[in-house]
């Protein structure tokens, strides 16, 4: 991702939108309640409960450049009805309770009020800013020169506060003056020019053209969608959006990208590494502190900077295993001198990663995930290895389906590396949360029959 890209400030509205909702949902309610519940602690939590349910059920908070007004009305009407009765069948369970019609009218009158305001002014501010600054753009292209992608290049240019910028059309069919380039000139000026996303008339391209194009586009980090036309094509990876009446076919970001489902598995590392540290790295610190600090002089811990989610760079921590060496950039290998007595039988056991869940809890990895490599094999296969990037798209966990499988430790071929991204993909597209718990309890397995590659 570039710099440009990951330098926009749209990515933080939609969490700005759901905080202040939340404040008001809190601030009122205090407000109209305070003397009012006899247990008015337990009834703000289940305001505020009930608000995110009914948003997570009726996505309230998927609001993108292309919504209309009537959506967004739609969907608070929606979401404040649903809410309203949920607050009024808090009472009838709940004995000690006196319904005041008056101050739950206000406060929902209030609450859908100053949300649908704030709401709007976001989105007409948004919209807005585009326009009299250019600003928060996406560059995009379009793959071909039909009746089709020339509308929808109208609709860029028509549509300003949709935040478009229109940087040309390739093409290897049409001859028309308005191309920018052919196919073969597409993916050097898509790098060279930061190109957000690729728009591509399906009749433009053959399948194996279309398949390369999609690889790239992952390699990358772009968005590729495709506009409808003779061809048909089916993908579980498809879907249809609208840019006012257009259609447009959307490569979807896997299901780890959906905001219910990152909270599920934010809330599912959070309790598993609190577990974890209060019941096993509590004790187990002073312990391994001592045998390490017996052993050989240095930290205790052991940190290096590794890539996490979007290649950004986090500090990933360990027990320290090996004797104070330089050379931090290198795997471990099969009876490396640097790797110390106590340090075996950690790394045998994996007992060295378990620091890993400080970095859980900080947000930068995840329990399960791929594996965090070395920035020098990063460099080394990010180019050679087809979607070897992809992995950077979610958090890095402390263990993955690829270990699981066989695949972890030292790297010998590129076969090793490949299998491990195999994995590594199938994982990210395939995520559901009993496929982290089997993995979980597949690591514990392993680690108790003991793995070859652990050393």
């Amino acid at each position: 991702m570039t710099s440009a890209q990951s330098g926009r400030y749209s990515k933080y509205i939609r969490p700005i939108s759901i905080v202040f909702d939340l404040l008001v949902i809190t601030v009122l309610g205090i407000y109209f309640f305070e003397g009012l519940v006899s247990k008015f602690n337990t009834y703000i939590f289940y305001l505020l409960i009930s608000w995110s349910v009914i948003a997570f059920l009726i996505k309230f908070y998927e609001v993108f450049r292309f919504t209309t007004p009537v959506e967004i009305i739609t969907k608070i009407v929606k979401q404040c009805l649903l809410f309203s009765l949920l607050i009024i069948t808090y009472y009838p369970f709940t004995q000690e309770e006196i319904f005041n019609e008056k101050a739950v009218l206000l406060y929902v009158i209030y609450c859908t009020t100053l949300i649908t305001i704030f709401k709007f002014l976001l989105f007409y501010y948004l919209k807005k800013y585009r326009i009299i600054t250019g600003s928060n753009y996406r560059n995009v292209v379009i793959i071909g020169h039909t009746d089709e992608s020339v509308r929808l290049k109208e609709l860029f240019e028509d549509r300003v506060d949709y935040g478009y910028r229109f940087l040309g059309y390739f093409s290897n069919k049409s001859k028309s003056p308005e191309i920018s380039g052919n196919l073969d000139d597409l993916k050097e000026y898509v790098l060279n020019n930061k190109v957000d996303e690729i728009y591509s008339s399906l009749e433009e391209m053959t399948n194996d053209q279309t398949i390369n194009m999609v690889e790239f586009a992952d390699t990358n980090k772009i968005n590729i969608k495709f506009i409808p036309g003779s061809k048909e094509i089916f993908s579980k990876n498809l879907k249809i959006n609208y840019l006012e009446m257009f259609p447009v076919l959307t490569m979807q970001k896997t299901i780890l990208h959906e905001p219910s489902i990152k909270t599920i598995k934010r809330t599912f590392d959070i309790v598993f590494s609190l577990l974890v540290i209060v019941f096993l790295l509590s004790w187990i610190v002073p312990i391994l502190a001592i045998l390490i600090k017996l052993e050989s002089k240095g930290p205790v811990f052991f940190k290096q900077g590794r890539p996490g989610l979007d290649e950004n760079e986090f500090f990933c921590y360990k027990f320290r295993s090996m004797k104070l060496n330089e050379d931090t950039e290198s795997e471990a290998s099969k009876n490396d001198p640097r790797v110390t007595k106590t340090g075996k039988f950690m790394r045998k056991t994996s007992m060295d990663e378990l620091p890993q869940f400080i970095n859980v809890l900080f947000g930068e990895m995840s329990v399960v995930g791929p594996r965090p490599h070395l920035w020098s094999q990063n460099k080394s296969y990010g180019n050679k290895i087809k979607k070897y990037l992809v992995r950077h798209c979610v958090k890095p966990g402390i263990t993955g389906l690829a270990q699981v499988k066989g695949f972890r430790g030292e790297i010998e071929s590129d076969e090793d590396m490949i299998n491990r991204i195999k994995f590594d993909v199938f994982y990210i597209d395939n995520w559901s949360l009993i496929l982290d718990l089997k993995i979980i309890v597949q690591t514990v397995l392993n680690i108790i029959k003991g793995e070859k590659k652990a050393y």
